[in-house]
């Protein structure tokens, strides 16, 4: 917003400026008073004091093109340069590997999340990071294709490894919906195209029958529902109402999910129809062991820790402290489990400085 001195003529700066809209903040004054620095779109941009309030649709000037992300301009007091933060994202995918007890690099310390593999385990798909596109290749690295051109959200592979689900988070006002696309490549189809409720984290029974549907978190009067791959029918699971994160279980047995305030593991068994509480505390991102014997989950509480609840008798385990381990990734943290069940996490490989930038006037 701008307003006078006098508090007289208060606006919108830049009304209709970025489609869809930016989020502008934090900008400064040079000391001449000439120009007001702000960072948007990742870089910095100067807006001249000339007819700032009275042209209403003012044309701010880009002064950057870094492939950065730039935030913080701060000008100096002589005029002569810009101090910006320079943040670099970037992870590594990295694999616990439980004999030695440390994280050694995976898929050669790609930086991606959101993992998921082929039921043959020779094939992989991941979202880029910072990126966010959705890509595929074989598990040596050979074969890679990218899938997608817009941001994609936590992929998954069907059992026949002839198609890939993923989810695009929702745009301001909207809901998030599902996607699938070839693992050859082609154009991404909208999943439930007239649906209008949630369609976060779609993951597939192990038969390929079905496709499971989470509702956004933090939506306790949302349930998970299940999609009939057939009939394109879907129907909630039974007591699912405030649970989102469902995960099917290898042998199709059971769904995995957390509540909304996330401070619990639950687990449906389709036999009796029942939820049972496996585990209180802080847990996320629930990912079952590809044998079926664990559901493994990131404990958010304290330094953080990877735990693992043996189904058979629901003994809680923690696999790793993760005190020293800082996470990245699209949602600033991620767990899944490699094919020989290890858990993959995304370390943080990024950096941020501070950046002089010499000024000259536009």
């Amino acid at each position: 917003m701008g307003v006078s001195a006098d508090g007289s003529g208060p606006h919108r700066l830049l009304p209709g400026w970025s489609q869809p809209p930016e989020w502008e903040c934090c900008g400064k004054w040079t000391f001449d008073g000439k120009y007001f620095l702000f960072p948007s779109r990742s870089q910095i941009w100067a807006l001249p004091r000339k007819g700032f309030f009275f042209n209403r649709k003012p044309t701010p000037i880009q002064l950057t093109s870094s492939p950065m992300m730039l935030s913080d301009v701060s000008p100096s007091p002589d005029g002569k340069k810009l101090y910006v933060v320079g943040n670099l994202f970037r992870g590594e995918l990295m694999r616990y590997d439980r004999k030695t007890a440390e994280f050694v690099p995976f898929l050669s310390g790609i930086s991606a999340d959101h993992i998921d593999f082929s039921k043959d385990g020779q094939w992989v798909t991941y979202v880029s990071f910072p990126e966010d596109t959705l890509w595929r290749s074989k598990t040596d690295g050979s074969e890679r294709l990218q899938l997608t051109d817009l941001p994609a959200r936590l992929p998954c592979w069907s059992p026949d490894g002839k198609t890939i689900l993923f989810y695009q988070q929702s745009p301001r006002g909207g809901e998030s919906k599902a996607y699938a696309v070839s693992s050859e490549g082609g154009t991404p189809r909208p999943l439930l195209p007239e649906d209008a409720l949630p369609q976060v984290d779609p993951n597939w029974s192990p038969d390929g029958s079905k496709v499971v549907l989470s509702p956004n978190p933090g939506r306790p009067e949302a349930t998970i529902r299940i999609l009939d791959m057939t009939t394109h029918q879907t129907s909630d699971v039974p007591g699912s109402k405030g649970l989102f994160s469902a995960r099917f279980s290898p042998d199709g047995r059971y769904l995995a999910g957390l509540n909304s305030g996330m401070t619990g593991l639950f687990l449906f068994d389709f036999q009796t129809q029942k939820w049972t509480e496996l585990a209180k505390g802080s847990p996320t991102w629930p990912k079952f062991s590809p044998d079926g014997q664990y559901l493994y989950v990131l404990d958010a509480a304290g330094n953080g820790a990877i735990i693992r609840v043996r189904l058979s008798e629901h003994a809680i385990e923690k696999v790793a402290d993760l005190k020293n381990f800082i996470m990245s990734g699209t949602y600033s943290s991620w767990l899944s489990v490699a094919p020989d069940g290890s858990p993959l996490l995304l370390r943080d490989a990024g950096t941020t400085d501070v950046y002089s930038l010499d000024w000259e006037e536009p």
